[in-house]
């Protein structure tokens, strides 16, 4: 096993939660790729890939090194977009017919500048027919040509993640290819190349967000008056009032940020708290985002939220001091 893992995974065996943190940005995306090329669904595949490290976390005092822990993790994931695909099947949902849009081709392949139309419809057309191939496979015969020819597992990882036996593995992955090759004869030369490039997360795991989050106390004392120049903080207090059952609401800190999808900010924030905030995903207006409140190491708050620029997130934190810490935070899914 890679000898940084194993010392990332006995320090979260010992009871140190922020040790995990780097697992999961080290495999993230090869994380999200898997469980794409199984349930073909961008969202669902960020669901898969946060149950699937959430499993891992508190699986992880019975790992024991026997296997590299990637494996083990990819086996998580495999196993939990598997079980998304029966309950499709379970709701009546045939698999195979949800198309990847023109739009995500789009952002998952470069685009060629110099292009000219009839070059450009070409380039179209062989996206369209790349992904119907893609969807005429079966989902294991889909997971096994990710595992072996974009994540570059070894037949025995391969056999691991699978819990298979590697002939089995050989077998699969020699049918697997075949069929590929039946379905795009033309363009095989093509195949890992686009492949790769098309299993790498969408345009928005890419796009910048721009977020900000306001923090403060709230309390039983007498009312309080926001600044008269900060309109929106008035309208925020607004809210609060509704919201909670406090009277006074003091605003302690202000943070604002700029990040890609995918990316999770870091502030310090009162109580020698930390407060991460990672932006996961933009559809339409509204950006989905986790949000994590920790003290040493505990985990005092863990929470997936959506916010927008005209409808923030407002979260009711740990205590501090005589009050409450109120967490604001708002997003903007195309900073300017």
């Amino acid at each position: 096993m890679d000898q940084g893992d194993q010392a990332l995974i006995e320090r979260c065996q010992a009871g140190d939660v922020a040790a995990f943190e780097p697992l999961v940005e080290k495999y993230r995306q090869r994380v999200w790729r898997i469980a794409y090329q199984i349930v073909r669904d961008r969202e669902e595949a960020w669901d898969v890939s946060q149950e699937a490290f959430i499993r891992a976390y508190q699986s992880l005092a019975a790992f024991r090194g026997q296997s590299a822990f990637y494996t083990w993790l990819f086996r998580i994931v495999v196993n939990l977009a598997t079980d998304r695909i029966r309950q499709r099947a379970a709701r009546g949902r045939a698999f195979g017919t949800e198309r990847v849009s023109e739009s995500e081709w789009e952002g998952a392949l470069p685009d060629d500048v110099t292009a000219g139309p009839e070059e450009e419809a070409a380039r179209r057309e062989r996206r369209q027919r790349i992904a119907r191939a893609l969807d005429a496979l079966p989902s294991n015969f889909r997971a096994i040509i990710m595992l072996s020819d974009v994540e570059g597992l070894s037949y025995r990882e391969i056999a691991e993640v699978l819990n298979v036996p590697i002939g089995t593995v050989m077998s699969r992955l020699h049918n697997a290819r075949k069929r590929f090759r039946v379905l795009l004869k033309p363009l095989l030369f093509l195949v890992l190349g686009f492949l790769a490039a098309w299993s790498a997360p969408p345009a928005h795991a890419q796009q910048a967000v721009s977020f900000g989050a306001r923090i403060l106390l709230a309390t039983e004392g007498p009312p309080s008056l926001p600044p008269p120049a900060d309109e929106q903080l008035e309208r925020v207090l607004a809210r609060l009032r509704g919201l909670f059952r406090y009277n006074a609401y003091l605003p302690l800190e202000r943070y604002r940020a700029n990040v890609p999808i995918g990316t999770m900010q870091r502030w310090v924030i009162p109580g020698d708290r930390r407060l991460d905030v990672m932006p996961e995903s933009v559809v339409n207006s509204v950006v989905r985002m986790w949000l994590r409140i920790a003290h040493g190491n505990l985990v005092e708050l863990n929470a997936n939220i959506e916010a927008q620029p005209d409808r923030w997130a407002v979260i009711g934190g740990p205590r501090y001091n005589d009050g409450v810490l109120i967490i604001v935070i708002w997003a903007h899914p195309n900073p300017r």
